[in-house]
């Protein structure tokens, strides 16, 4: 008996740790804090968060989008209906007073985003300019000039760079393959490789600049972009994807750029808009950045050739 109650015991561990491994961990902590808010909305009128229903969730939603987006509207409820599954609760999100509320919302607010201006060539060379003037240590630049460089020649997501290990990277004739073993959008680990060729003009070569910067840095091992404590003294530490979004922003500012509506998702932006704009198909577009849906990628092809393909060429004036 005793041996069939440690057996039921060590299953429902191993159950509980499958469950809280389904979601990655920057997931979860997205639907602990939208949920907290939605918690807080119902303490503050009286009503249970845990189990909801469908009226007091589009209450919610309805308070919500006097200052948050439609994308904002969606995410939370996601959360709020994530938490429930969790828990063992059933919230009916597909209910019509939900459906419905969101629809009339849409509709009085529109659903247009606005997101972060993508660096484009003439914003990535010009933050590699400032950081070859600047009166700091020869490390601290390459190690800098490859954040940015690799950053947009692979499209990748700010937490897919600082993830980056030397066991990732395999320089070949042609140029360099990384490794991606994880990503947003591959939350089972099948990993993708991404191909970045040599560029014709070196200062801007992400492969050569990162050769460059193993070299000087002697990194043979573990995180390939590290932390430096004092000076020009290198660490083990990974740098945070903060530290992306912290660089962009301040060589841009340096540039004497407004940096206001540029983020860490610039460069992989930046890298769709441009390859876009040189005639690049959402295939070849996807294929690197590693987007499931052409949504987005079509959204950059649209935004890219908005003067290209525009009908006002055909106006002789």
């Amino acid at each position: 008996m005793n041996e069939l109650t440690t057996d039921l015991k060590s299953l429902h561990e191993a159950t509980l740790n499958n469950l809280k491994n389904s979601k990655a961990n920057n997931t979860l902590r997205a639907y602990k804090s939208d949920f907290k808010d939605f918690g807080a909305f119902c303490a503050k009128h009286g009503f249970n968060s845990l189990p909801s229903e469908p009226k007091i969730v589009s209450l919610y939603l309805t308070q919500l989008s006097k200052n948050s987006k439609i994308s904002t509207l969606r995410r939370r409820l996601v959360s709020i209906s994530m938490v429930h599954k969790l828990k063992g609760q059933y919230l009916d999100t597909k209910h019509p007073i939900i459906v419905e509320n969101l629809m009339g919302i849409k509709r009085v607010k529109g659903s247009i985003q606005k997101g972060k201006k993508p660096i484009l060539i003439s914003h990535l060379k010009t933050i590699i300019d400032v950081i070859d003037k600047q009166k700091i240590e020869d490390i601290k630049k390459l190690r800098d000039k490859s954040i940015i460089l690799i950053g947009f020649g692979g499209g990748f997501r700010r937490n897919e760079i600082i993830s980056i290990n030397h066991e990732d990277l395999e320089f070949v004739s042609e140029g360099l393959k990384i490794i991606v073993t994880k990503s947003k959008t591959d939350q089972f680990g099948k990993g993708m490789i991404k191909g970045l060729p040599y560029f014709n003009n070196e200062k801007y070569c992400p492969v050569i600049t990162l050769k460059k910067w193993l070299k000087i840095s002697r990194i043979k091992s573990g995180p390939i972009f590290r932390r430096f404590s004092k000076g020009p003294s290198l660490t083990e530490k990974r740098l945070t994807d903060q530290s992306v979004v912290l660089l962009i922003k301040e060589y841009l500012n340096l540039a004497g750029i407004e940096n206001k509506n540029f983020a860490g998702h610039s460069l992989r932006s930046g890298f769709a808009t441009v390859a876009a704009e040189s005639g690049a198909d959402e295939r070849s577009i996807m294929a690197m950045t590693g987007h499931k849906s052409t949504e987005m990628v079509r959204r950059y092809i649209r935004e890219a050739n908005i003067f290209k393909n525009n009908a006002l060429n055909k106006v002789k004036i």
